[in-house]
């Protein structure tokens, strides 16, 4: 996995910097895993725009990725891996022994022809997944639940990794890419190794016209609009502003949002850093 910087014959090619898609080995995904993706321009079912600066974009097909890996003990062999327009990680197609085909996202260091299982059964080696149990402590995951069988929640974009750092009777220790270190039951499942596309965090788009085929329309900032539009719009000149808040009027940059009351903060060790 690299990145490609081009030569400076127009503003837009300038600061494009750009994966190499290196890894790829097939353009057209299988066709018995994917469906039609509607776009909705932010509008509701009464037309009207309720999520502000999305619309246009290049048209998409979802492709149906396997995050429970729920096909214990049958093994299958990696067939492609693939360019995946709504996430910022690769995918590789699975074909199962028994003749079923899934999609994963692909951890750094797959190859085409690797052989992969899933379940108690599975040996820890890279994009295998197996309960949190089998895996031995200090090992690189990726892709983990939070609750049995609920499916992948918990570190799927590109590059990232979490680590197990130790057990505590039913429960394991995570420490998450954020720096949190929190608790996970034992028995969840997660995949060997870290999330493939390392380089997608020093890609540059290089021109607006990049960001409007991804679907996101142009956005403006709360201080240049008028105090009937927003907290921070008005004033003579360019204003500050005050204290940086959403157009509802809730502070931002550092006002605390998680409910103090929330459940899952038994499980939480330490929490993520600032």
């Amino acid at each position: 996995m690299a990145v490609r910087k081009f030569k400076p014959t127009t503003p837009g090619q300038r600061h494009k910097i750009i994966g190499t898609f290196e890894e790829i080995t097939a353009s057209v995904p299988e066709k018995s895993l994917v469906f039609g993706k509607k776009s909705s321009g932010g509008r509701n079912n009464q037309g009207k725009m309720t999520m502000r600066y999305i619309g246009g974009g290049h048209r998409k097909v979802i492709r149906n990725v396997d995050f429970k890996r729920n096909k214990d003990g049958v093994p299958a062999i990696v067939k492609t891996i693939e360019y995946d327009p709504n996430r910022s990680a690769r995918i590789a197609l699975l074909f199962y022994a028994d003749g079923e085909k899934r999609y994963i996202i692909a951890p750094n260091g797959l190859q085409v022809g690797a052989t992969l299982m899933s379940g108690e059964n599975a040996t820890p080696e890279i994009g295998n997944a197996l309960p949190l149990q089998n895996i031995p402590v200090g090992t690189v995951i990726h892709n983990i639940e939070l609750r049995p069988g609920q499916g992948a929640a918990l570190v799927r974009s590109a590059g990232n990794f979490a680590q197990l750092t130790s057990r505590e009777g039913k429960y394991c220790v995570i420490k998450l890419p954020s720096g949190e270190i929190r608790q996970i039951l034992a028995t969840c499942k997660a995949t060997i190794g870290s999330v493939g596309n390392s380089d997608h965090a020093l890609e540059s788009s290089g021109k607006a016209g990049r960001t409007r085929w991804m679907g996101r329309r142009p956005r403006n900032r709360g201080v240049v609009m008028n105090p009937v539009d927003h907290p921070m719009g008005g004033g003579e000149g360019r204003a500050s502003g005050g204290h940086p808040r959403s157009r509802k009027g809730l502070y931002a940059k550092g006002l605390k949002t998680r409910s103090p009351k929330k459940q899952s903060s038994k499980y939480i060790i330490e929490r993520r850093k600032k």
